[in-house]
């Protein structure tokens, strides 16, 4: 059995086809999707969606937050932004991160902290998912 996938954000699409399993890091941590899983709506964080594929490579990308929606032969996930694993620019992963660390130390109110704290989020998410993948982990 085979689940189709459907990878979206504002761009347009990211990725469309089969798979075998899907994993996404939900909002209540991370997800694995098979065929015929309940249906199921949640938000997701910011992290990685690895796409099983039966005698193929795994796809993976990285997701800035958004919304999965689960139905039994059907994932669609709605990102926010999304963008291939192989095109992430670590260095520029590293300067975002210390861009968010720099504005969470100069923030003037509770609004430039919450905002702060989720572009670090974000940039912290996607420099572990580019070092994990350098790793081989």
């Amino acid at each position: 059995m085979k689940l189709h996938v459907d990878v979206v954000s504002a761009e347009g699409q990211i990725y469309s086809g089969s798979a075998s399993m899907v994993f996404i890091a939900a909002e209540m941590g991370e997800v694995g999707i098979a065929p015929r899983h309940a249906p199921l709506l949640t938000r997701i964080r910011p992290g990685q969606v690895r796409i099983q594929q039966d005698g193929k490579d795994e796809e993976t990308f990285f997701v800035s937050g958004g919304i999965l929606e689960v139905q039994p032969h059907l994932v669609t996930v709605m990102a926010d932004t999304a963008e291939r694993a192989a095109e992430i620019d670590e260095a520029a992963a590293e300067k975002a991160k210390q861009r968010a660390e720099e504005a969470m130390a100069n923030a003037g109110d509770r609004v430039d902290m919450a905002r702060a704290q989720a572009e670090l989020a974000e940039a912290a998410a996607r420099l572990n998912m580019v070092r994990k993948l350098r790793t081989g982990r």
